[in-house]
């Protein structure tokens, strides 16, 4: 059975270039020109993912988002011609699962949805940190598998499921690096084609909410020109950003 898109843009030919790409790849396409539009189809046509015009009138991208995010976890692409990490922060924090810049390759789109649609489809026992995986504690920085989750000392602190795999990812081997390519792939499951800023901005989104404190006892470094690796404590001669 097809699996189901839709592209929401108030651009016709981007809705129509990226229905001919998309056809051709195998999906069902359905496209909307604004905001309430896309809304309307999605409940009644319940899309297997959504793609999403930040800039769109009537109801922009941001909100038709974060209204999707409220009634399923189906996976949300957004569009956008703003290159800013700041503005690719507040669209992950709609609960999109991805940012793509404009002018883009609309090949690349589609390599896009095929890989998180095979993501999101693998069983729960193929995640990152499998439920077996033994918890992390790094000074007040506890890290449970199992249940998927965070805290330092008493607090909880909430990650999306993306935020936690990658923390795990990096938490349960300190001091390997690992560059941004390779997490790309293991966690996005893009190719070596694909944003890697897509990692730095996750990185950036952990730091905030963690409160990245090397004197804390761990330490989320960057690796110039690399990528990243965690420290459980400081090391010399890095430096994090």
């Amino acid at each position: 059975m097809k699996q189901t898109i839709l592209v929401a843009d108030d651009d016709n030919q981007i809705r129509q270039i990226l229905r001919l790409y998309l056809e051709n790849a195998g999906f069902t396409v359905l496209d909307a020109e604004n905001g309430v539009a896309a809304l309307l189809l999605f409940q009644q046509s319940h899309p297997d993912l959504v793609i999403l015009d930040i800039m769109m009138p009537v109801l922009d991208g941001l909100e038709t988002a974060r209204q999707i995010r409220n009634l399923a976890a189906t996976p949300i692409i957004l569009l956008t011609a703003r290159v800013e990490d700041d503005d690719k922060l507040v669209g992950f924090e709609t609960g999109a699962d991805d940012y793509v810049t404009k002018p883009f390759s609309p090949g690349e789109v589609v390599a896009r949805v095929q890989a998180i649609l095979r993501r999101t489809a693998q069983p729960p026992t193929a995640t990152v940190a499998a439920a077996d995986t033994p918890a992390l504690s790094f000074g007040a920085l506890s890290i449970d598998a199992a249940a998927r989750t965070v805290k330092i000392g008493a607090e909880e602190i909430e990650l999306t499921a993306r935020e936690f795999d990658l923390l795990h990812t990096l938490a349960a081997h300190p001091g390997h690096i690992y560059t941004r390519e390779s997490l790309l792939s293991a966690l996005w499951g893009y190719g070596a084609e694909a944003d890697t800023r897509t990692v730095d901005v996750h990185v950036q989104r952990l730091r905030t909410k963690l409160r990245n404190d090397a004197a804390s006892g761990w330490n989320i470094t960057t690796v110039w020109g690399v990528g990243y690796r965690f420290d459980s404590e400081k090391k010399a001669g890095t430096e994090s950003c």
